[in-house]
């Protein structure tokens, strides 16, 4: 019997405040902050489909007691946090040749 995925979903209000669901990829901890990486997340496969496949990466900040994902103002903290995501992302969904079809692609 083949294990069910559950992905791991948010909803989170864009500037316009449009609510928008987002599947959690990875979080990390880097020089005592928390980032996590995200990547639209839809109900339909052919949506997924015609995404671009964007990873949103954030921030976690408090205010009062309750964590919050915000956006990383700093463009060469988003650059490297994203440069790190990606490579671990990358890791993560690494492909053996021996995925590969007799088609020649990697699946």
């Amino acid at each position: 019997m083949a294990e069910e995925y559950t992905p791991d979903l948010y909803t989170l209000e864009d500037e316009e405040g449009n609510q928008l669901s987002f599947e959690m990829l990875d979080v990390m901890e880097f020089e005592g902050e928390k980032y996590f990486a995200l990547t639209p997340y839809f109900e339909e496969p052919e949506d997924m489909l015609n995404d671009s496949g964007e990873v949103v990466i954030l921030k976690s900040e408090f205010v009062g007691d309750e964590e919050m994902m915000v956006s990383i103002d700093d463009d060469d903290e988003y650059e490297k946090i994203g440069k790190i995501f990606m490579k671990r992302i990358e890791e993560m969904f690494e492909f053996d040749d021996e995925d590969e079809c007799d088609c020649g692609h990697v699946h």
